[in-house]
């Protein structure tokens, strides 16, 4: 079977903001095999369904996709006070990839990366 997932970076994140209790190696195995069904125990052998499964479920035990949607709420309210429309896609992406503000789009953007964003739009 051809690898589906090679990048693996949504995973890792997550899982690193869990608290594991125990062997990381073995709780990452043990999600692995709970998400494939019993079928494998590597993460490069998942199907692209079993890994985005994996994902949101590890991202909601971490809290990271509350953290995630709450961070994109308050950049969005900054964006309405810069008069910038936030009911059109196209909109707020082009205005989040000009390289001054993000240089990428806004669903492209990290925890991390709309906190930064979120302390420039409130400089301009």
């Amino acid at each position: 079977m051809k690898q589906q997932v090679t990048n693996f970076g949504r995973f890792y994140s997550a899982f690193h903001k869990l608290t594991i209790h125990g062997e990381p190696d073995e709780a990452k195995r043990q999600f692995v095999l709970q998400y494939t069904a019993g079928r494998t125990d590597s993460l490069k052998e998942m199907t692209r369904k079993e890994y985005t499964d994996l994902c949101t479920a590890i991202e909601g035990m971490s809290g990271t996709k509350d953290e995630l949607k709450r961070r994109r709420s308050i950049v969005l309210k900054l964006m309405q006070e810069l008069e910038v429309d936030t009911t059109d896609w196209a909109q707020i992406n082009d205005f989040c990839r000009h390289p001054r503000i993000a240089g990428k789009a806004f669903g492209q953007l990290s925890i991390e990366e709309l906190m930064e964003l979120a302390t420039k739009l409130r400089s301009i």
